[in-house]
């Protein structure tokens, strides 16, 4: 049920501006979002977790709040070079000749990989998602118009972007707040710029060696995209020329998203977005998470517990839940200790979900639902604070086991109100699944084991009690604890 009423008081925070704004999106009641999705070469980690399940939440409230959300999220399948520079082997090509494999088959893989991982976190797919490769043509139109207007050039087969005769007229670096001259006097030359006019000026189009497998015809002759590129052509041509949200990784701010205002600013006539919105990074110990560096943690280790830096497997449910624990612009530092925490405080939080079928009503209430779900309107509408719409739902949960324990009472109107503050906030706007955070994914382990219980209930009926115990000592060395209470049989992973 969306809720349209909270709208007017909805502020994110912009990058560009550096201060929260009112949200007010460029058409009424409509909202075009682009989020900057995986290069897909690898298996997803914790770094691309945190990415996804902030702007799935951003897109599930902006849906609840009745707007019409038109959300791309792209696939970088060509043109993202090694060191994010514009020299260097593009990423996919490099992993499809280690594995004997064609470049596509490669993206195709990890494509899929990366839609199986964000499913089990429960992660919205967006409403749509294009591959670079699939908009070669739109890209090479915004080369064109770049050129036309006399901010790129031609050089050796390849088209650059002239950055320095850009600042001039414009500026760039007004999105991460760099300086044209700072940055160039501290850039190092690199092999192959001997084709720019300037060491700053990033690639629009890669003249292709002839090793170089993915290639593209065009009139500057066979090449393929910079990687800049993909995401001024597509999200110009889903979203129109101007659109209200762009979102994405901090690392991403510099230089990628600043060469996107700089190519929309040119060949569209104005900058992309109105609100460009950050998410900070994952660290281990206070270092950034990353392919590039080789300290990451894939989601399959999380999720199975392979890795050598963790102490045991951490079902997806808890992964989003320890994500959504602080706030998406604050660095979030890996840690056993830390994943733990976020594991027992879903689980209270679970408890208290299914607890709710189980309370007994009174004649009146104790507790004020306006104040909880008001608490969880405000923290949402302030920049997306879904730290304070976890505390707001503990205080729900204490009121909870309250009345569960008999020490307070609530009316079957407002335990109606309070179930349905939890499944719209809990489950539709944090996406926190109740059948994902009890079987690490598989719903199926989750009928299975309903199954066990019902077979185990029927042997202590029959009483079988040596059946009923042989059960539960079995789950229990698979790792499953089975506790009983008088509404019947309950279990969960340790």
């Amino acid at each position: 049920m969306s809720n349209t009423k909270y709208r007017g008081i909805f502020t994110v925070y912009n990058t560009l501006t550096r201060q929260k704004e009112r949200f007010e999106p460029l058409h009424s009641g409509h909202v075009g979002m682009y989020v900057c999705g995986p290069t897909v070469y690898g298996d997803p980690h914790l770094g691309h977790a945190r990415p996804a399940i902030t702007f799935d939440v951003l897109f599930r409230y902006l849906t609840h709040l009745g707007y019409k959300v038109r959300y791309v999220r792209n696939i970088t399948d060509v043109g993202h070079l090694e060191n994010d520079a514009d020299e260097g082997e593009d990423k996919i090509a490099k992993k499809a000749r280690l594995e004997e494999l064609e470049p596509m088959e490669i993206a195709q893989y990890y494509t899929d990989r990366y839609h199986t991982f964000m499913d089990r976190l429960n992660v919205k797919r967006p409403s749509i998602e294009p591959r670079a490769s699939g908009h070669i043509i739109e890209q090479l139109q915004v080369v064109e118009e770049i050129l036309a207007k006399g901010y790129a050039y031609e050089s050796h087969g390849s088209v650059y972007f002239d950055v320095p005769k850009y600042n001039r007229d414009y500026q760039y670096g007004k999105l991460s707040g760099r300086v044209l001259d700072d940055l160039m006097s501290s850039t190092r030359d690199l092999d192959g710029q001997e084709e720019k006019r300037s060491s700053f000026d990033f690639a629009l189009w890669k003249n292709a060696s002839p090793e170089h497998i993915m290639r593209w015809p065009s009139r500057f002759g066979d090449g393929f995209p910079g990687w800049h590129l993909e995401c001024t052509a597509m999200s110009s041509k889903y979203l129109g020329t101007q659109f209200d949200i762009h979102g994405g990784g901090m690392d991403l701010m510099f230089p990628h998203h600043e060469c996107e205002i700089a190519q929309g600013t040119i060949a569209k006539g104005h900058e992309p977005a109105r609100y460009w919105m950050h998410n900070n990074m994952i660290t281990i110990n206070g270092q950034k998470m990353g392919k590039s560096l080789g300290n990451f943690i894939t989601l399959e280790e999380f999720f199975t517990g392979s890795h050598r830096l963790l102490a045991s497997a951490y079902s997806p449910m808890t992964i989003r839940f320890f994500i959504l624990q602080a706030h998406y612009r604050s660095t979030v530092d890996f840690s056993n200790e830390a994943l733990q925490a976020a594991e027992k405080g879903l689980q209270r939080l679970m408890d208290a979900r299914a607890t709710l079928d189980k309370l007994k009503t009174g004649a009146h209430t104790n507790y004020d639902i306006d104040a909880f779900e008001k608490s969880c309107y405000d923290a949402l509408s302030d920049d997306l604070n879904t730290p304070l719409v976890i505390a707001a739902l503990f205080d729900a949960t204490k009121a909870i086991n309250t009345i569960a324990a008999g020490q307070a009472s609530m009316t079957a109107d407002d335990l109606v109100r309070l179930k349905g503050l939890f499944e719209r906030f809990m489950g539709d706007v944090l996406g926190l699944s109740t059948e994902v955070a009890s079987t690490g994914g598989d719903e199926k382990l989750g009928e299975v084991m309903q199954l066990m219980l019902h077979l185990r209930s029927e042997a202590k009926a029959a009483k079988n009690f040596a059946l009923s115990d042989q059960i539960r000592d079995e789950l229990s060395k698979l790792g499953f604890v089975i506790k009983d209470g008088k509404d019947g049989a309950t279990w969960e992973l340790k």
